[in-house]
């Protein structure tokens, strides 16, 4: 019996406050929660520490990382599959050598007494289940092929160490310590234009020189010559790359921000 059928009021209607409360009460259906601005990245933290980065790198998808954590994400990724290849060797010459000992062994059960009980059926089985030497065990989990490449954690495309791009945010005061830094509410700027970056502001890396920039700098400035203004070398549509944002907490910003939770659901 829900809440409104233990304290009933006036109103005939089950209103949609009750069925959220006995929803999260009753441990079945889906839950969904809108995540707050506490819950969000700054544009400036690693995707995988969500601490602000010290040695930034970013991927061609516009995943910043620390350039420590990603390393060993890819070191540990790279031992784990040749685990996973060895295991899966190991799988198959198991399964080699247990159908070479059926084959070998399939020839003596022609006789009588038990081995022709054991005999196959019209069906290919063999029904003697009961005999020792036929009851069927559990055996080990089938390992599938593991894949070889190396993927992002973010995007799940391959990611390589030479993919890895430097980059080089410009600090809004120079000669400030990390602390003070990291305690200032806008610590970075545009390196062209100076404009304060934020989660709000969409930014983007230039590949030559590793900075920062505001995608409104690139559209009006960087795009008519196709030039990194810091390096002076020329660009290409693959030398900038979008800053992946952390949203704002605001629904506008274009980012999901709602986190949801499946669970059993009750049919009648």
């Amino acid at each position: 019996m829900t809440r409104h059928g233990k304290n009933c009021t006036a109103g005939a209607v089950y209103t949609y406050h009750e069925k959220k409360k006995d929803t999260a009460a009753s441990g079945y259906g889906t839950q969904r929660v809108r995540v707050g601005r506490d819950a969000v990245k700054d544009f400036d933290c690693c995707c995988l520490s969500l601490q602000p980065c010290r040695d930034p790198v970013v991927t061609p998808d516009g995943f910043l990382y620390e350039r420590e954590a990603i390393l060993g994400f890819l070191l540990h990724r790279r031992a784990e599959i040749a685990r996973q290849n060895k295991a899966y060797a190991r799988q198959r010459a198991q399964r080699r050598r247990e159908r070479e000992q059926r084959g070998r062994a399939g020839s003596p059960l022609r006789g009588g007494g038990a081995a022709a009980d054991a005999t196959p059926g019209p069906s290919g089985t063999l029904p003697s289940f009961w005999i020792p030497s036929l009851t069927p065990e559990a055996g080990a989990e089938r390992l599938r092929k593991p894949d070889p490449v190396v993927r992002c954690p973010m995007s799940g495309r391959r990611l390589r160490v030479a993919d890895l791009v430097p980059v080089r945010f410009c600090p809004a005061e120079p000669g400030l310590s990390r602390g003070e830094l990291l305690a200032r509410g806008e610590r970075y700027v545009c390196a062209v234009t100076r404009d304060a970056l934020s989660n709000a502001t969409p930014c983007a890396v230039l590949r030559p020189s590793g900075a920062v920039v505001t995608l409104d700098c690139v559209e009006r400035l960087i795009r008519k010559e196709m030039r990194d203004p810091l390096s002076g070398d020329p660009l290409g549509e693959g030398d900038i790359i979008v800053l992946q944002r952390g949203g704002t907490g605001f629904a506008g910003s274009g980012i999901c921000l709602e986190a949801k939770k499946s669970r059993p659901v009750m049919q009648a």
